[in-house]
């Protein structure tokens, strides 16, 4: 019983020694055949199923010089949007039936408050018909317009196709724009993620053309999406900033600089202190800007002198403050600053040609001074 049991025993260690060797074997030639396909080690020893079915990272190359990788997930979900969208568009679509400009309304009505304008050429998507008016989404404008200056269907579209563009944006962090239709060709320039450019034509090789920077250019279409994009229009309060930061563009554009010597300067600054020395700065500069507005009027005298000490006109220099001020030198270099900025041409008042503290009088507002 013994002999038999040590000869089992002695069988089961030679099957197991033999198992080992054949798997060492056969362990050999798969990582020496993986090595051979490119698989690293690493990967090896991750498990069979990973050597015997191997998987190369969608869209990348390890020969490229550039990163393709666009998500064919966001991919295919951008086109199936734009397609909805554009099937969508073809029957809410509408456009300005306008020479100029048309009002949108806040409610179906004439007499209702304005809350925006749609522009010629401008277009946006049909929310709702009413007795005679649409309401339209153009933009963040949100209103309704009288159907007789809007166009609809085929016409609206016709139209669109006419005004409008189609854009192409990055869905890559960085792509490139080169020159040719080429993975060799020369790089104009990169495009960041959502950066959109004008289309010129899809080429329907894996590329499409786009203006960049006036130059024609050309970008992997797997990493773009394309839309097509008409004006729209603009509501009261976009209309409202616009007016002001132009109106603000106008009261700060340079007049144009004047010749003065060392005194001229000294003296400017002098009265700058005494009218305005406890003013902010672009306070100080505008009462620069009105005495040299007055230099350049043709109204008062043509000097810097002549007009500061033009009789009933400032009253520092006219009780001899500023002429203490000027034989003290004692005058803060900010009112030199400011003195020297207007003598540039720079003003915060525009044209402006007078001024006085504060009393509640229409003009521009600035610390305890209103300007006119």
């Amino acid at each position: 019983m013994k002999k038999v049991r040590r000869l089992s025993l002695a069988i089961v260690r030679l099957a197991t020694i033999c198992s080992l060797v054949l798997f060492l074997f056969f362990s050999r030639g798969i990582i020496a055949d993986a090595a051979k396909a490119g698989v690293p080690y690493s990967d090896v020893s991750a498990g069979i199923s990973n050597i015997v079915s191997p998987v190369t990272p969608l869209g990348i190359d390890k020969n490229a010089t550039e990163t393709k990788v666009c998500s064919n997930s966001e991919k295919s979900s951008s086109s199936a949007s734009s397609a909805s969208s554009s099937d969508s568009n073809e029957h809410s679509l509408v456009m300005a039936n306008v020479s100029k400009v048309m009002n949108i309304r806040e409610t179906p009505d004439e007499e209702s408050s304005k809350v925006g304008v749609l522009y010629k050429d401008c277009g946006g998507k049909l929310l709702e018909r009413k007795d005679g008016w649409s309401k339209i989404k153009s933009g963040d404008l949100i209103g309704w317009a009288k159907d007789e200056y809007l166009l609809f269907d085929d016409e609206a579209q016709a139209l669109a196709q006419d005004v409008g563009k189609q854009i192409v944006t990055s869905q890559s962090s960085a792509l490139n724009v080169r020159a040719e239709a080429s993975d060799d060709a020369e790089v104009l320039g990169v495009l960041g993620e959502k950066t959109f450019v004008d289309m010129i034509e899809d080429l329907g090789n894996g590329w499409i053309s786009v203006d960049y920077n006036d130059e024609t250019g050309y970008v992997l279409a797997d990493c773009v999406t394309t839309d097509f994009k008409i004006d729209h229009g603009e509501t009261m309060a976009a209309i409202k900033q616009r007016e002001l930061e132009k109106k603000k563009a106008k009261l700060t554009e340079n007049r144009g600089a004047v010749a003065a010597d060392a005194d001229e300067l000294k003296l400017l600054a002098a009265l700058i202190q005494c009218e305005a020395g406890n003013q902010p700065y672009e306070g100080r500069v505008a009462v620069g800007a009105v005495v040299m507005n007055r230099v350049k009027s043709g109204a008062y005298p043509n000097t810097i002198q002549g007009v500061i000490y033009a009789s009933g006109q400032f009253t520092p220099a006219l009780n001899g403050t500023v002429d203490r001020v000027y034989t003290a030198g004692n005058i803060y270099d900010t009112n030199y600053q400011a003195a020297q900025a207007a003598l540039n041409g720079e003003t915060t008042v525009g044209g402006a040609l007078h001024f006085r503290r504060n009393n509640g009088r229409e003009g521009q507002v600035i610390g305890a001074h209103v300007f006119w």
